[in-house]
């Protein structure tokens, strides 16, 4: 018996939120998918930030066809209104959803998916490659290394371990690379595993979002306690007035607040300012580390002891060498995509409904789902991945009039004004980040570019 393109599964690669919604959709309309995942549980990237407090209520966090299938088995949803913890999204979302049998019988762990492409056909070759199966190379934690044949992909991986380094050119700064046993990319657990790293150092902050306030702050408490703690943040940009948000004017109002103890810890002197600082080499001394950056009209030298950088994350698109895409040349995100979530034009960070249109590729039945979409645009809402994947499971499985319609209700940030923010800096690119100036519901037809049609506003 020949086996068809539509025996195959439906491959999601990546079981974070995005990835596990995808795959409810998925199982909801009937279809198969099998979903790899690199790490040893659901949302390996959550479990890196679990101690930091999401700003947005669970009600913007639960996919609906997610919330379905548990309701099935006897969920007992969250308080809507309560701001959950990533270690309280894993508990109380992505572990019950995991552990449900059409789930749990698709996921393959601990296999990281190291290449894409079609049995049979480089990227190279055009004549009857859309027939062709998808092949997907996975490496196992045991060493072991296979292939699967898949109908369909999704790259639902993310970008949480691939971020942006501290060198304001988009490379690593001179002595970057060699100073890593002292920095730190995210959002360390500072009051909890990482604690003795930070009591009592002199710490770098660098970046210019909601990760690097929300280290900004864990760092504050921490000096409180350890009072010879000396905070530092460090920002590319010149005029910092924007970087606290909307204070009362923000719609998530856990966000508005974030930006305004920031400010308060800024403004009391507990924590230094130097901006604009763009990182230029980073050198190891016997006692600290040197940090010299271009500060607009001359090269300025700091000494710290710790580097937190928070200056956001990049698509690793080493997997997808053998697929054939079409990305915009700034941001790495799906062409259509680009220009409706561009920073350097967007400065208040305005989301369109969007879908499969947007984010289709040149190769038939690929796409790049959730945070990765975003490519390197700071803007990504985990409501939005989950509207992504409804429109693209429901294209996948000929329920093209769904596909086309998508809508999407965002809360607004409260600021929406000034220069933009630059592609590569960090505003929160967290999945609860929610876009500035997206308050009110709109709805698209699946026409890339064109305005959204007016809905009721939030």
């Amino acid at each position: 018996m020949v086996r068809t393109n539509s025996d195959l599964p439906i491959a999601i690669i990546g079981a974070g939120p995005v990835g596990l919604a995808a795959a409810a959709h998925f199982i909801r309309r009937g279809a198969k998918p099998i979903i790899f995942e690199s790490g040893g549980a659901v949302g390996h990237a959550v479990r890196q930030w679990h101690h930091v407090r999401m700003f947005s209520p669970w009600r913007y966090n639960i996919d609906t066809a997610a919330r379905a299938l548990l309701d099935q088995a006897g969920w007992k949803e969250p308080d809507p209104e309560h701001h959950p913890t990533g270690g309280e999204v894993l508990r109380d979302y992505l572990e019950p959803l995991a552990a449900l049998p059409a789930i749990r019988d698709a996921l393959v762990l601990n296999a990281r998916v190291v290449a894409v492409g079609r049995r049979g056909f480089d990227k190279v070759r055009s004549a009857g490659r859309d027939d062709a199966p998808f092949l997907i190379t996975v490496a196992h934690s045991d060493g072991r290394q296979t292939t699967t044949e898949a109908r369909a992909v999704l790259d639902a991986s993310g970008t949480f371990f691939a971020p942006n380094p501290a060198g304001a050119g988009g490379l690593p700064a001179t002595g970057e690379t060699g100073a890593k046993e002292h920095v730190f990319y995210g959002m360390p657990d500072v009051l909890g595993i990482e604690r003795p790293r930070y009591a009592g150092r002199r710490v770098l902050v660098v970046g210019s979002g909601h990760s690097a306030m929300n280290v900004i702050l864990d760092l504050a408490e921490l000096q409180q306690q350890e009072p010879d703690t000396q905070i530092a943040w460090a920002m590319r940009r010149a005029d910092t007035a924007s970087v606290y948000g909307g204070g009362g004017a923000d719609q998530l109002p856990a966000r508005g607040q974030l930006g305004q103890r920031a400010r308060a810890l800024v403004e009391s002197g507990k924590v230094e300012v130097v901006a604009p600082f763009r990182t230029l080499r980073v050198d190891r001394g016997p006692a600290a580390l040197t940090i010299a950056g271009e500060t607009g009209c001359c090269i300025r030298e700091l000494k710290a002891d710790e580097i937190v950088v928070a200056t956001g994350f990049r698509p690793d698109l080493s997997i997808l060498r053998e697929v054939r895409l079409n990305l915009d040349p700034a941001l790495e995100c799906p062409a259509a995509l680009g220009p409706l979530i561009d920073p350097n034009v967007h400065s208040c960070g305005t989301v369109r409904p969007h879908g499969y249109v947007e984010l289709k590729q040149p190769e038939k039945d690929f796409y790049i789902v959730g945070m990765k979409s975003y490519g390197r645009a700071p803007t990504f809402l985990l409501a939005t991945g989950y509207e992504q994947v409804r429109s693209v499971a429901a294209a996948l499985t000929g329920d093209i009039e769904s596909a086309a319609r998508v809508q999407l209700c965002l809360p607004e940030t409260g600021v929406c004004a000034g220069p933009a923010v630059a592609a590569d800096d960090d505003a929160a690119k967290r999945p609860e980040t929610v876009a500035a100036g997206g308050g009110c519901c709109g709805i698209s037809a699946g026409k890339p570019h064109a305005p959204a049609s007016a809905g009721s506003c939030c």
